[in-house]
């Protein structure tokens, strides 16, 4: 069975306007088939958590509704939107966008992205993880399969 590197962006929103989710959605997805590449979380404690938590979703419930019943990407949207504490108010989601694209990696996660990419450590580098995260993927996407 083939796996896959998840290649929406953290930088991607859909309808709702919250960065990250439809990433979410989507390793999750992967991960409750067994589709999802190992180098990955279904659900990690970072940009994932970061969004549940925001969002005021409850965790389990999120993976359990994915993997019970293998939602569309809207569908998945309409099941967030009908949650009980839902935070999905046009100043929660600037919040938690701002969050998103204000984080940057540490020092030796980011150099280490870089190297593997042939990328200078220098001035002109990537600083935000958004665009970290995006390179990391497409490389090892590329190394596996297009190389």
């Amino acid at each position: 069975m083939a796996t896959f590197v998840p290649l929406i962006s953290s930088g991607t929103a859909g309808p709702l306007g919250v960065l990250h989710l439809p990433r979410m959605w989507l390793k999750i997805s992967l991960e409750a088939r067994g589709k999802l590449d190992s180098r990955y979380p279904g659900a990690g404690q970072g940009y994932d958590q970061m969004t549940i938590s925001a969002l005021g979703l409850n965790r389990d419930a999120v993976i359990a509704f994915i993997k019970d019943s293998k939602p569309s990407y809207p569908q998945f949207e309409a099941w967030v939107k009908k949650q009980p504490g839902v935070k999905l108010d046009a100043a929660s989601i600037k919040a938690h966008n701002d969050s998103v694209l204000g984080y940057n990696h540490d020092d030796e996660t980011r150099k280490g992205i870089l190297s593997n990419n042939g990328l200078a450590d220098d001035g002109s580098a990537v600083k935000d993880a958004v665009r970290l995260n995006d390179l990391d993927s497409w490389q090892e996407f590329h190394a596996d399969e297009l190389a």
